[in-house]
Order: structure tokens, then C-alpha cells, then sequence
């Protein structure tokens, strides 16, 4: 018997539909697992093995391949800096650096009020707008130390609902990889990726 909501198993359905084969589903469901919990517990691995017919052991050599799937408790916002070679060669290093101290939070670690994690990635595929961050998977171009901090402190005190990848660059970000055009008003609800199937997409200024 499912664990998950009611909703959730709905989305599964829904998901598991769109493939051939059930297994296929597994990454797209491991988030869906994440969403529902907070963060990938091993309950939650087993929910993606009944839904799609394989082992527990196959849906953890999933989860534990990719550094996206988060296998403990992360924050409310999940800050990840990318020190790959193009934002490090342009103070990438620094900007970690300058989250880490305006937080408190050493990289790979999640604050004790929970509001917090921070992580250094590898290539987030922004390159052209050197050093790149992102907050929950929502991507800001340019960042420099200063905004960083400023970007930590915005988080601790609007504390937002959504966070929405075009607002933050006009606050804290600087040159872009290219134009963006037209303005995103969604962004995430949560230290996961916003997709639309995975319920986990919100509206900038939503409560």
C-alpha cells in the first residue's frame, strides 16, 4: 500500500504513462519521491520500485549516481555555487565562499535553523555568464561575492514562497550568457527542480 498522497500517486500515474516501459520513469519519479518528503528517504526509493516494477537496489544505484537526488534533509533553499573551471577562473570560488560566511553554512551542509543548505556543483551549463548560482535549481548568471551576500541575506529575511529565476537575476545577478527574452513569471517551491508534472512549480509572489 502507497504511502504517498493521493495527489502524488496520481502523478505517478501520470508519469509512468508517458513511457513505454515503467522502469523508464524511475529518475522523474525518484524526484516526485523527493517532493513528497522533503528529500530522498529510503521509503521513498522502495514507493519508486513497487510503482515501477524493478528492485530497491536498482532505484538506489539510481539515486545514488546523481548529486541532484539529495538522500538527507536539505533546506527550505538550496544554494548551489559551481566552481567548475569557467566560473572558477572567474571567482567562482569566491562566491562559495562569500555564501558560505554570510550564512554560516560550510558547503555540503544544511544550516541549523533549516533554512539554508549550500553546495558547490560542477558545470550547471552557463558558462558564458561565469560565476553562475543557482537556488533551488533556478539559475542567476553573473554573480559576484557582494551579491551573493546580498542574495543570502534576501533569502533570510523575504524568505519567499517561489523562488523565480528572472527576479533573482535582477537582484543579484550581472552579465547573462545570452537574452533572455521573455520574462518567467514560475519559479520552484522547494530544493527541487520545477517541473509542471511533478506538481513542484509555483507562481512568483505566490503564498
Amino acid at each position: 500500500m502507497s504511502h504517498w498522497s493521493e495527489a502524488t500517486q496520481e502523478r505517478a500515474r501520470e508519469i509512468i504513462a508517458r513511457y513505454p516501459q515503467k522502469r523508464s520513469a524511475v529518475m522523474p519519479l525518484l524526484y516526485l519521491a523527493m517532493a513528497e518528503e522533503g528529500y530522498l528517504t529510503n521509503e521513498g526509493m522502495e514507493e519508486v520500485a513497487r510503482w515501477v516494477d524493478i528492485t530497491p537496489a536498482q532505484v538506489q544505484a539510481v539515486a545514488t549516481f546523481y548529486t541532484m537526488y539529495k538522500r538527507r534533509p536539505t533546506g527550505r533553499y538550496l544554494v548551489s555555487c559551481c566552481t567548475s573551471i569557467s566560473c572558477m577562473l572567474l571567482g567562482g570560488d569566491d562566491v562559495l565562499h562569500a555564501v558560505e560566511d554570510e550564512s554560516g553554512v560550510p558547503h555540503g551542509e544544511t544550516g541549523a535553523d533549516g533554512l539554508l543548505s549550500v553546495e558547490h556543483v560542477e558545470c550547471i551549463g552557463a558558462c558564458g555568464g561565469a560565476p553562475a548560482v543557482q537556488v533551488n535549481y533556478e539559475l542567476i548568471e553573473g554573480v559576484t561575492p557582494d551579491k551573493a551576500r546580498d542574495l543570502v541575506r534576501w533569502l533570510d529575511t523575504a524568505r519567499p514562497d517561489v523562488v523565480n529565476t528572472d527576479e533573482m537575476q535582477e537582484l543579484f545577478g550581472g552579465v547573462r550568457s545570452f537574452d533572455w527574452a521573455i520574462r518567467e513569471g514560475e519559479g520552484a517551491k522547494g530544493p527541487y527542480p520545477a517541473f509542471q508534472a511533478l506538481g513542484t512549480v509555483g507562481r512568483e509572489g505566490e503564498t
